[in-house]
């Protein structure tokens, strides 16, 4: 995997083809699925972004060359005994996927879980059983000077219990 930062904020003035498009969306549909329901769809939005002014104003955001929604259907999910309902987390494993599949082909995303729901429901037409879980902008990344620093490895691992150490 590359190590360009995931999160990019700033994209080239260049439109993302559809075999790009269609090979990030590729890795998204063999993510894993709770007994492999398979319960999400992918928008993608290309000629109105401008419309997601009220789901998510950030200018950044906006000025995308492409975004990209993984939602899941609430009535095609699969739900743990307990009621815990699974499309939010095959959503969120997609949306991983998509990440990677970008950044492997030379392109940026930047999760975003920060939107408005109710807003994102009326622009995109969603029907009430469609949760939209997150948004990527997706295309080539401008050259930029911001890296976030990643914690150590080491500072992420426990052995055997939390807070075990390996001697």
């Amino acid at each position: 995997m590359s190590k360009q930062d995931i999160s990019v904020r700033s994209y080239q003035d260049k439109a993302v083809g559809d075999e790009l498009l269609m090979k990030v969306l590729e890795a998204a549909r063999f993510a894993p699925s709770a007994c492999n329901n398979q319960p999400l769809s992918f928008i993608i939005i290309r000629e109105s972004i401008k419309r997601l002014q009220t789901v998510y104003n950030r200018d950044w955001f906006l000025n995308a060359p492409a975004v990209i929604l993984v939602s899941y259907d609430r009535n095609s999910s699969w739900k743990r005994g307990d009621g815990k309902e699974y499309g939010e987390v095959d959503a969120a494993i997609a949306m991983d996927h998509i990440t990677l599949a970008a950044a492997e082909l030379g392109l940026g995303t930047c999760w975003i879980g920060a939107f408005n729901a109710v807003e994102a429901h009326k622009v995109l037409l969603l029907p009430e059983n469609i949760i939209p879980v997150a948004f990527t902008p997706i295309g080539f990344p401008a050259p930029s000077k911001v890296s976030k620093k990643r914690k150590e490895l080491k500072d992420l691992i426990h052995w055997e219990f939390y807070g075990g150490s390996r001697h």
